[in-house]
């Protein structure tokens, strides 16, 4: 007897996890003094009340406005928190700057409005119509979903160079240690399957899809990534020093999230992509592209690819790496040999997401999704670069062998960090 697969959209479990969205970003702002709560402490990035205002209304206007053709609630602070900015520089980010922003008090009140719509729409709306291009699987359900815990990480990070003065944020238990040594591994060539089949996950944003399998060429790669030890020997030589690390007394120390600390060694270096591609020709090495990383990751000396390094079990923080909020700040490479890939390349999810030499691009069959049609088109400009992976505040729902992730060549805010490839 055939069994029934679990229906597509479950109204309950999309509710809870909205909720929980927002528990997040509500905590996440309580890290923040409330007199900072106008303060934008990356030049390329609005202030905090922008983002307060954002993760609601966008997910007002996503599933309510757009998709459920419902009237706005107000249409002028509708637009003003529509989308972010993503400028190339600080004085193109100048250009997005404005005098006055609205009073807490208002964006918390439309705040409210506005999920309250959201969570009616959840409990009684249609949300899956295929004659609705936004509805079509249960697009614009699940975009407002994935948007803000994709903006929780963005948050972090702001948060992390807001003056230690007006941070509100916990402390954390930090260790460092040896760090462990192994040789490259070798992976011989064979064929890695990027991005996914449409109908083969409930959601994908639109650079995922459709599904592609490509050749790849055996190489070598890093056990581990590359750790603020192995990179300190390149600053000493002359290399960039990355904006995570800063000097004391002589002595190199990390901004973490909420706190200075004396240079973990044995951490991966937080860096730019162009940071780190100078220190793997600087090593005698490359960084991997994303078809690479896919074959360390997925592929298997049977030839079979599998949904994640580790197997067929669902993403667990607790065991497969540093990610969806084990901690905020990285941990020694190899805490999570559950983690590793049929090869034995560890920490590939998690500690970090993982610059790849793949500029972002489309994959074959490419369409701007109806829900948000320039999420990714906005992006394909050769200057973005793949990432893949996760970093320690990447929610666990957004693990997947499909997602990819991008930014600038020398963004320096990211939590990212790379390994390298060798021919």
């Amino acid at each position: 007897m055939d069994t029934l697969a679990p229906p597509l959209i479950d109204r309950e479990a999309m509710a809870s996890r909205y909720r929980a969205n927002r528990r997040r970003t509500a905590d996440l702002f309580a890290t923040i003094a409330p007199d900072a709560y106008g303060a934008s402490p990356i030049p390329l990035r609005h202030p905090f009340v922008f983002y307060d205002g954002h993760l609601p209304a966008f997910s007002f206007i996503t599933l309510v406005r757009d998709a459920l053709h419902r009237p706005s609630l107000d249409a002028e602070l509708e637009q003003l928190f529509n989308r972010g900015i993503d400028p190339r520089d600080v004085a193109l980010a100048a250009q997005h700057k404005r005098a006055v922003w609205p009073e807490r008090a208002v964006v918390e009140h439309m705040g409210a409005a506005w999920d309250a719509a959201v969570l009616e729409a959840y409990a009684h709306a249609t949300l899956e119509d295929a004659h609705n291009p936004n509805l079509v699987r249960g697009q614009a359900a699940f975009t407002i979903l994935e948007h803000e815990e994709m903006h929780h990480e963005t948050l972090t990070y702001i948060i992390n160079r807001l003056d230690r003065a007006h941070q509100r944020g916990p402390r954390g238990t930090h260790v460092d240690e040896q760090a462990p040594t192994r040789l490259p591994i070798a992976i011989p060539a064979g064929t890695a399957t990027l991005g996914a089949r449409r109908e083969a996950i409930p959601f994908g944003w639109d650079n995922e899809f459709d599904e592609t399998v490509v050749h790849v060429d055996a190489f070598g790669i890093d056990a581990y990534d590359v750790t603020n030890g192995d990179y300190l020997a390149f600053v000493r030589e002359g290399g960039p020093v990355p904006s995570f690390w800063f000097e004391r007394d002589g002595a190199w120390w990390l901004r973490a999230v909420f706190e200075d600390i004396p240079l973990p060694l044995s951490w991966p270096v937080y860096a730019t992509h162009d940071q780190a591609a100078a220190f793997a020709a600087w090593s005698g090495a490359r960084l991997p592209t994303e078809a690479e990383f896919h074959r360390a990751a997925y592929g298997t000396p049977s030839g079979a690819e599998r949904p994640h390094p580790w197997g067929d079990e669902a993403p667990d923080p607790g065991r497969h790496g540093n990610f969806g909020w084990r901690r905020y700040d990285p941990e020694p490479v190899g805490r999570s040999p559950q983690g590793a890939s049929a090869w034995g390349v560890e920490d590939l999810i998690g500690n970090g997401w993982e610059w790849t030499s793949t500029p972002f691009a489309p994959l074959p069959g490419f369409a701007p999704m109806a829900s948000y049609p320039p999420y990714s088109t906005d992006f394909f400009d050769g200057a973005h670069l793949v990432m893949k992976g996760a970093s320690p505040v990447t929610a666990s729902a957004l693990v997947r062998r499909s997602l990819r992730n991008w930014f600038y060549h020398d963004y320096p805010y990211m939590f990212a960090t790379f390994r390298r490839a060798y021919d």
